[in-house]
């Protein structure tokens, strides 16, 4: 048996594709704007194809098995797609901004500029070990200056557009990493990269106003074609709330007002959001923020004292944690001393301050409905304020066992029946309200209450409505405005450290914020030897005088430059743009015109066709970068309204024990052992093999091995035979279709599942070389050093990735063959090898002329023929 030296064999292909510049994509010809060139027409024939990964952050643990899992399956897809005859864009980069490096670089006394470039070394010798055919022409690096000189443009557009601006606010502030944190980098209250209790801060930051893109956002995912948890997960997170703005007055408290504040006639007005305007004749007080600039103006004298240390400690705690905790935690809070009319009632409600408003959702104020809302309740019964319901549920129904109308009520369902009579008398003389009301207040007494829509009473002339219907008619009687609210808040964009792209603005004292020219660009990031965190909220930078001062743009006045920079997100909010730009242009366009310069490139590429990453950033960087493209396509920089057509996820590796990979647990799976050991080829086919691409899997050494003896047993197949048998031609066909389906729908693990079978049947039935070329083929895209060199152990000169993805035989695949055993008076005397659609006639003739059955059918007659389709013929003879 030869031996399978995996390798040699990667070796010699690597080098021979990078060397004739094999999987670099095609762009249009400059400066041609219609088809018809003969390098344009070849494009025309071969369709672009823009496959993309999520392009890796380099750390210095380098590679993981995580990482292969994702790129292994794009590459099988960007393979068959050039071989089906696509212009395929797989390009490769580095998202190499980020605090990692540079606390790395703190901890080791390096400088991050060194280690960026040790681990992308590290990372590119393991990506290429692995065949993976990304089109390194293009490679790019976020701390490129001639990238971020792109990401600080993009930056400068936005300001000029009003969506960036810089707003002096409490934020979430990381202890330990020593910088701000925008909402979504804090997770249950703590920083989400070093797992630090997030604190509060007031500080000046750089904000985006993604907000304004908010509706866009959700209603385009109409438009692409993502996994449907990923449009969930995008929905949830701007989490848009259809609902009223409704105004309460502020009465004129029944003791001595804040000195510093009289009102007047109730002219002062607190405005509340709330979805559900229907349950507005329960509402029996009002909660504000203790951020809420109404709290000091309005809280009485008496009360001034409380507010402000319930205030001060609310601060402390900040709105992170306050939105993390359970619905279930006690809540808290303190009363204003002052009042507010309901507008529905014309009744006076307590105003008071509670921690589990946020100021940053809706207008700071809610009106509190506690009979229907599970907080309202908890805190209405903590403070002993009224409970007032004014609806419930209710079902109507027919019992067909007692003939009897009924109703479901009440949030356990409480049922009923009635005769005809009583029910159309409860239904008309409106005793149908009492029922409900009784019931709220039996559920209330055994501490439920109702949350959901229902039937509405004591709401005066609305009494009898359904939810849905009291809305609407709810909020135009107390003039209210029907509005959208959003938890989706501005992008904190300002970042208090010194390893990321610097923020192109300068402050002058006359001219405020100014915008550097663009033709300055890029502002480069200077090379400092001292680069750890301030305590003083200040970046690093904010010490580099001579840096910092400059010139007012505008005015030539003095000036100092911003010293935040951006966040880790930046850079990768536009990367799938910089791999088309690096084609013809590397990034050398002349005056910045990047929509002119790059018009006919993002044409043709845009939209990415897919995108593959992890579910981690299905939220937070699949928001910003279709913010930043939507943007881009509204000053007409690019053509399409979305970035990518179709995003898709793939599960998570995990130990084989079944826990996640990590260091401390000493069960992490190195990537390179695995390549050392059994090859490149046996690891991207195994991970492929391993289970359903978009479902989390355990690792397995054993399932590593039984790879390694299917690729050893096609390197050693010698059964050739100098025409296939009928069976092995459908195998072949059925295994060329199967193939190509999964590929298409990413059931990779089935198509190399299929692949297996296949080369059970050949081994044991023998094929012809021509059916072991089309095998290896389809068997390129999975493992491609092993093809290509069977491919040239058969005599081809060419590549294996010159030639065409198989075609397979639609009606050689419906021929499926069946055996037929031939009985002879209850016996079986011969068997017969058949497509399973055969006539009757058809397999007479056969049977008849079989040479097995020739002898017992000699001389005798025949008295009955019986064909049962599919499974046997039987003779009877006398």
């Amino acid at each position: 048996m030869k031996k399978y030296n995996h390798k040699k064999i990667e070796a010699k292909w690597q080098k021979f594709w990078e060397k004739n510049n094999f999987y670099q994509a095609k762009d249009p010809a400059p400066g041609v704007e219609k088809v018809g060139t003969e390098f344009n027409s070849v494009l025309a024939k071969n369709p672009k194809y823009y496959c993309l990964i999520e392009f890796p952050y380099p750390s210095g643990d380098g590679l993981h098995v995580g990482h292969v899992r994702s790129y292994t399956a794009l590459d099988v897809i960007a393979r068959k797609k050039r071989l089906e005859g696509f212009n395929v864009l797989y390009p490769i980069g580095w998202d190499a901004f980020g605090l990692p490096t540079e606390n790395y670089a703190i901890k080791t006394g390096r400088h991050p500029v060194d280690i960026t470039k040790e681990n992308i070394k590290i990372f590119k010798k393991q990506i290429k070990s692995l065949g993976i055919s990304f089109d390194w022409s293009r490679e790019i690096n976020t701390t490129d200056p001639n990238y971020y000189k792109w990401t600080q443009w993009i930056f400068l557009q936005l300001f000029k557009h009003g969506l960036a601006y810089k707003k002096k606010m409490p934020i979430n502030w990381c202890p330990q990493c020593k910088i701000g944190l925008a909402n979504e980098e804090v997770v249950d209250g703590k920083c989400e990269r070093c797992g630090a209790e997030a604190e509060q801060k007031e500080l000046e930051q750089w904000m985006l106003k993604i907000t304004a893109y908010a509706d866009r956002l959700i209603e385009d995912l109409e438009t692409v074609d993502y996994l449907e948890k990923i449009k969930i997960q995008q929905i949830n997170w701007i989490g848009r709330s259809e609902g009223a703005e409704i105004k309460f007055k502020i009465q004129n408290p029944k003791s001595k007002i804040n000195s510093k504040f009289k009102i007047q006639n109730s002219k002062f007005e607190i405005k509340v959001f709330t979805t559900r305007p229907d349950t507005i004749f329960g509402a029996t007080f009002l909660v504000l923020s203790p951020e809420h600039e109404l709290v000091d103006k309005i809280t009485t004298d008496g009360q001034k004292a409380a507010v402000l240390t319930y205030q001060e400690k609310a601060q402390n705690r900040g709105e992170i944690p306050r939105q993390a905790r359970d619905d279930k935690e006690e809540k808290t809070g303190v009363f204003t001393g002052a009042y507010a009319i309901n507008p529905a009632t014309g009744k006076e409600i307590p105003i008071w301050v509670a921690d589990y408003v946020i100021m940053d959702y809706g207008t700071g104020a809610i009106m509190a409905v506690p009979a229907h809302d599970e907080r309202d309740f908890a805190f209405a019964r903590k403070y002993n304020l009224d409970v007032i319901p004014v609806l419930h549920q209710y079902i109507e129904f027919w019992d067909k066992e007692t003939q009897l109308h009924g109703i479901h009520y009440g949030s356990t369902k409480t049922r009923r029946t009635f005769t005809v009579d009583d029910y159309n008398k409860i239904i008309t003389d409106l005793d149908l309200l009492v029922v409900l009301k009784e019931q709220a207040y039996k559920d209330l007494e055994e501490g439920r209450i109702f949350s959901g829509e229902g039937i509405l009473f004591d709401s005066g002339v609305f009494s009898g409505l359904y939810s849905e219907k009291a809305k609407l008619e709810i909020t135009n009687f107390v003039k209210g405005i029907e509005t959208a609210n959003y938890h989706l808040r501005d992008w904190v964009f300002s970042r208090q450290h010194y390893w990321g792209e610097p923020i192109p603005m300068v402050y002058c004292p006359e001219c405020h914020w100014v915008p550097l020219p663009e033709e300055e660009l890029p502002l480069e990031l200077p090379f400092v030897k001292k680069y750890e965190p301030t305590n003083t909220g200040e970046s690093p930078l904010a010490g580099i005088e001579k840096w910092v001062k400059t010139k007012c743009p505008k005015c030539g006045g003095p000036g100092r430059r911003e010293t935040d920079t951006m966040p880790n997100w930046a850079g990768s909010s536009w990367y799938y743009l910089a791999y088309i730009m690096r084609g013809n242009s590397k990034f050398e366009i002349q005056n910045s015109k990047f929509k002119i310069q790059n018009s006919k490139l993002f044409k043709y590429w845009l939209p990415v066709d897919l995108y593959n990453g992890g579910m981690e950033h299905t939220t937070l960087h699949l928001l910003y970068s279709r913010f930043w493209h939507k943007f881009l396509y509204d000053i007409g920089a690019v053509p399409t309204a979305e970035p990518y057509q179709k995003r898709v996820s793939h599960g998570m590796i995990l130990a084989p024990d079944g826990q996640k990979m990590s260091k401390s647990r000493g069960n992490v799976i190195n990537p390179d052992e695995i390549v050392e050991e059994h090859g490149a080829d046996v690891l991207r086919l195994y991970e492929m093999f391993i289970g359903p691409y978009d479902q989390t899997v355990s690792w397995d050494l054993n399932g590593v091995r039984g790879v390694r003896r299917f690729l050893e047993r096609i390197f050693n197949f010698e059964n050739w035979v100098e025409q296939d048998e009928k069976e092995v031609v459908i195998a072949r066909e059925k295994t060329i279709k199967q193939v190509g389906e999964d590929i298409d729908s990413m059931r990779f693990n089935t198509a190399v599942s299929a692949m297996m079978i296949f080369v059970n049947k050949i081994i044991e039935a023998g094929c012809t070389k021509e059916t072991f070329k089309k095998f290896l083929i389809i068997l390129s895209v999975f493992a491609p050093h092993f093809a290509e060199e069977q491919w040239h152990v058969l005599d081809e000169d060419k590549s294996i990735f010159d030639e065409d993805w198989p075609k397979y035989d639609d009606k050689l695949i419906d021929k499926e063959l069946v055996e037929i055993p031939i009985q002879i008076n209850g016996k079986v005397r011969d068997k017969l090898m058949v497509d399973k659609k055969i006539s009757e006639d058809e397999i007479k003739k056969m049977a008849l002329a079989s040479e097995k059955a020739k002898k017992y059918l000699a001389g005798q007659t025949l008295k009955k023929f019986i064909y049962v389709k599919g499974r046997l013929v039987s003779i009877v003879i006398s």
